[in-house]
């Protein structure tokens, strides 16, 4: 991003996340750039480091039985800093004490072996909802959805490399990232992100088959700036 784009747009008032979406970046993308032209993003001190919980404030609460949630709506700070100091002092909620033990109980019980329409006797799991499920189904539903996501994000990225046209196989297509500063996470049949954070990642990349990627990288081959076009190194 140029510096009087995000200069108009802090001094509008407009957040990380607003300025993200109306330029197609990830707000942590737009963070960095605010960060590396020594910007100031809208209510900063209101997001400050506010240091640490003490262990005699969060003892009582947990105490009281209170979830993650109930803690950090009481003392005014984010769920992942109370889970942290939570952590750190060593303290369980009741919630997290029961999860253990169920965990425990299951492990002394042993796998669960049931008998799955699709796989026939094979081992179960237990879910939060208290049900079982195949652990071989639910391997196959998660590699369904990510080869699904990774059909639509090509798809979007016009179905073939940028560079030579090749099509003939999607598991030979990747993503390159233009701005190797603005990746914030590779995308791959091993991601588990959300369809929204996967297309905002993907407009970052360029799609490019396994060989020009190696070759990209490699530095054989470079891509012209602001376009699709390429030429030998």
């Amino acid at each position: 991003m140029d510096r009087p784009s995000l200069e108009r747009f802090l001094s509008a008032g407009l957040s990380l996340a607003e300025i993200g979406r109306r330029v197609d970046l990830h707000e942590a993308t737009v963070g960095y750039w605010v960060k590396k032209y020594g910007l100031n993003a809208v209510n900063r001190e209101k997001h400050a480091a506010r240091g640490g919980i003490a262990r005699e404030e969060l003892e009582p609460l947990v105490e009281a039985g209170m979830s993650i949630a109930d803690i950090a709506a009481t003392i005014g700070r984010s769920k992942t800093t109370v889970r942290y100091w939570l952590l750190e002092h060593c303290l369980k909620t009741r919630r997290a004490k029961q999860r253990r033990v169920s965990v425990e109980t299951d492990q002394q019980r042993g796998p669960i072996i049931r008998e799955c329409v699709h796989h026939g006797v094979t081992e179960f799991k237990p879910r939060s909802s208290g049900e079982h499920r195949c652990l071989k189904c639910r391997s196959e539903a998660v590699t369904r959805r990510r080869r699904k996501v990774k059909r639509m994000l090509v798809e979007e990225a016009g179905g073939a490399c940028t560079v030579c046209g090749y099509d003939r196989c999607i598991a030979a297509l990747e993503f390159h990232h233009l701005v190797p500063a603005e990746k914030h996470f590779a995308l791959s049949l091993r991601s588990a992100r959300s369809i929204s954070s996967s297309r905002a990642e993907a407009k970052k990349c360029l799609l490019l088959c396994a060989n020009c990627h190696s070759e990209v990288e490699a530095g054989m081959l470079r891509l012209e700036e602001g376009s699709a076009a390429a030429r030998l190194a």
